[in-house]
């Protein structure tokens, strides 16, 4: 005798046409953020006139390489690649334990002021860092700083965001439990730290290194303030001097490079981008 079983569906379950709806939208709003890019890609493998074609040309080309050697003919770009590597992956760490450690101290302990430092902290992200410029400038000009590494990398070893940031996600991820076990092993205050609220927080250290290198990847102003040597360009700088162009602003060679410049920060994405999706949603699930 067979029995069959019905599966009844849930009050909060959408329907057919609720989930078609959904994933249409989402596949429309995938396919509207990806144009873009692929529209640079288009561009840069076509010829210098490509981005003035009526219609639009959907198709990639052939001229990539070709827009491409014009690109190491006007700069050093593999260089200047080399250098936003280099000042983003040193800012990137240093923000990421740096901030992780302050973060942990408000989370987790008491201490005289506590509360007013971090009102401080917090206020010194209403400050718009234009007001900071000119006097950045004077101190790292004291220091012999100007035109170095050392003015892009020591000015933004720490940030406020980033003790925000880590203080909110240490305060619901580690328990006091955990920290009073390991204090009951003999654990010291940076054992503890390292061994036991280090592991818990990695998904938010993940968010917060892959927000900072793109930050940090993506900043132009503050190079163009104290880098004067071409050899030391990061990639913004690199890429703004493809703008100076007396026969036209040649758009073909822009996006040719533009694109490859843009490839370090997809691959970082991709390879980081579990850890940003579990830091993100981490505060919209209880346990």
């Amino acid at each position: 005798m067979s029995t069959f079983v019905l599966k009844r569906k849930r009050p909060d379950e959408p329907g057919v046409i609720a989930k078609t709806l959904f994933y249409l939208v989402m596949i429309i709003g995938a396919l509207v953020s990806i144009f873009p890019f692929y529209w640079m890609f288009v561009v840069a493998t076509n010829d210098k006139d490509a981005a003035f074609h009526i219609p639009p040309l959907l198709t990639p080309g052939t001229h990539f390489f070709d827009n491409f050697s014009r690109v190491l003919e006007r700069t050093d770009f593999f260089r200047a690649l080399l250098n936003s590597v280099v000042v983003s992956s040193a800012v990137t760490v240093s923000v990421v334990f740096l901030c992780t450690l302050a973060g942990y101290a408000f989370a987790k302990y008491e201490f005289p002021f506590k509360k007013v430092l971090f009102v401080f902290v917090i206020g010194t992200m209403l400050v718009p860092a234009q007001l900071g410029v000119l006097p950045l400038y004077v101190i790292m000009a004291k220091l012999h700083w100007i035109d170095s590494y050392k003015a892009l990398i020591v000015p933004a070893m720490v940030n406020a965001f980033g003790i925000f940031w880590m203080r909110q996600y240490i305060s619901s991820a580690v328990h006091p439990e955990l920290l009073e076990a390991g204090r009951i092993d003999g654990g010291g205050h940076f054992r503890i730290f390292w061994n036991i609220a280090i592991p818990v927080v990695t998904p938010a250290m993940g968010t917060l290194a892959i927000l900072n290198f793109m930050n940090v990847w993506n900043d132009f102003f503050w190079p163009l303030v104290v880098l004067k040597n071409r050899e030391n360009y990061t990639i913004q700088i690199a890429l703004q001097q493809l703008f100076t162009n007396k026969d036209g602003i040649d758009f073909g060679m822009i996006m040719s490079a533009t694109f490859t410049a843009t490839l370090p920060l997809l691959i970082v994405f991709i390879f980081f981008s579990r850890w940003i999706i579990a830091g993100l949603t981490s505060g919209a699930i209880k346990s």
